[in-house]
């Protein structure tokens, strides 16, 4: 059961800090641990809807060439249903009632369902609801449920999973980051500009600081900005086209891609991946038949 707050409801006012100063916007709180039952105290569940949700091509168009998909297809991306519910997620976890700070949030993997094609010019129901959070040896990791239909027929979902880091009393695992399977075979080798997260932002709609400049980056952690991971999955779903209409595509994002920064690019069959130096393995994805 998800818990979500509606896209249309006000914000709560932000209450006033003690000595006068100005208020502290509800996605400027710091993490705090959670635990997988750390939900119980929010709102009623309930499923907002954004109803009349269009396309705006030029927008589309301009995301198609950021992402490396050619531009004029009468159906959209399998990854830009995510986009378009951008706005909505974002209001949901800016809530005062989500337990984690929207800004620092790190994408750690996804799952997207798509039934059918999905038509540009088509008019669009888009929910997203929170499922629930979990315990992560870096922090707290929430689970986001998003689904889009036409006409009152579910034509994509994705399951998207954000970590807040902070510290945790759970001893280390081991590292994410390093492949233990043999690695894909290599088809290129990309040089990603230190401007991408930029790039993606101003598309996506998605400028969370640890994408955009060093300085922003810093203040959550990172050396350097960090490539969105739905821009690294879209980047790499350019290059493998998917046969048929109905796929389901997943994907997780094992360690951060820095920008300016490179990357091979490898692929066989239905499954691809990013590495980097030391062959440090920063994605890993397949695309497969959507269930029945």
């Amino acid at each position: 059961m998800c818990w979500a707050r509606t896209f249309f409801a006000p914000s709560a006012p932000a209450r006033p800090v003690p000595g006068g100063s100005a208020p502290r916007p509800p996605f400027a709180r710091r993490a705090r641990p959670q635990t997988p039952d750390g939900l119980k105290d929010l709102p009623a569940p309930g499923v907002p809807v954004q109803k009349r949700v269009r396309v705006d091509l030029a927008r589309l168009a301009a995301y198609e060439r950021v992402c490396g998909f050619a531009t004029g297809a009468v159906a959209m991306p399998v990854t830009y249903p995510h986009v378009l519910a951008f706005p909505m997620t974002v209001r949901v976890m800016a809530s005062r009632a989500f337990p984690l700070p929207v800004l620092g949030l790190v994408h750690t993997s996804t799952e997207m369902t798509q039934r059918r094609g999905l038509p540009a010019d088509g008019e669009y129901e888009i929910s997203v609801c929170v499922e629930g959070l979990a315990a992560h040896r870096r922090g707290t990791e929430a689970t986001v449920v998003t689904e889009a239909r036409l006409a009152g027929t579910l034509v994509w979902e994705s399951r998207n999973t954000y970590l807040a880091r902070h510290a945790t009393a759970a001893a280390p695992g081991p590292r994410d980051d390093v492949a233990e399977r043999t690695p894909l075979p290599a088809v290129a080798e990309w040089r990603f500009a230190g401007d991408v997260g930029r790039r993606y932002g101003a598309v996506s709609r998605d400028r969370n600081p640890i994408h955009l400049y060093p300085l922003t980056a810093r203040l959550f952690g990172f050396a350097r900005p960090i490539a969105h991971g739905m821009w690294t999955v879209a980047r790499c779903l350019a290059e493998l086209p998917a046969d048929g209409e109905s796929l389901t595509v997943r994907a997780e994002f094992k360690a951060p891609v820095r920008l300016p920064g490179t990357v091979t690019y490898a692929a066989e069959g239905n499954r691809f991946e990013l590495r980097g130096a030391m062959q440090r393995l920063h994605l890993t994805g397949e695309v497969q038949p959507a269930p029945m």
